[in-house]
């Protein structure tokens, strides 16, 4: 066995049909590596807030690597707005969140839907309005944690989502 190097590597290079919706989402190393993800998983655009750290910010640029150039995005000022004008455009608004009603995330079936937004709430609140969403999904967890990072939660989602959509 040998491990390879990034160079050694050809990825599929598959885009899926899904924009990420940052809500608020308030630390650099979250941004970054939002994008990082969302370019590895085939992530169609990204929405970030526009009091989240800029994608000049420094420590941004430094999670994200060249990402930033790899992925479209968009600042938004109105949350409720952006996320009224993706549902017309034919969005399913799924919630990544602990809910009452949260479906488990391996449980949902995301082949149902043209088009979706993963939304991401805040580090400290969550989604700020849970009734604009569609679907909540949440990821099992065995510990005595409730939550984990914002950011880690996406990289599951994307896995669970991009496992069901690639051989659609």
């Amino acid at each position: 066995m040998k491990q390879l190097h990034h160079t050694e590597i050809e990825n599929k290079q598959q885009q899926f049909p899904i924009t990420i919706v940052c809500d608020a989402i308030r630390t650099p190393e979250n941004i970054g590596m939002c994008f990082r993800i969302s370019e590895s998983f085939g992530v169609e655009k990204i929405y970030l807030h526009e009091s989240s750290p800029s994608k000049e910010n420094r420590i941004v640029q430094k999670t994200a690597r060249n990402t930033i150039q790899q992925v479209p995005h968009e600042t938004y000022t109105d949350f409720e707005q952006l996320i009224s004008d993706l549902k017309t455009a034919g969005n399913a608004i799924v919630g990544i969140e602990i809910t009452d009603k949260s479906i488990a995330i391996q449980e949902f079936d995301f082949t149902r839907h043209q088009k979706m937004v993963l939304l991401l709430g805040s580090e400290r609140n969550g989604i700020q309005n849970i009734n604009l969403i569609d679907t909540a999904v949440a990821i099992p967890m065995f510990g005595k944690n409730s939550s984990m990072n914002v950011i880690h939660s996406l990289a599951i989602a994307l896995y669970e989502v991009t496992n069901q959509l690639k051989n659609i």
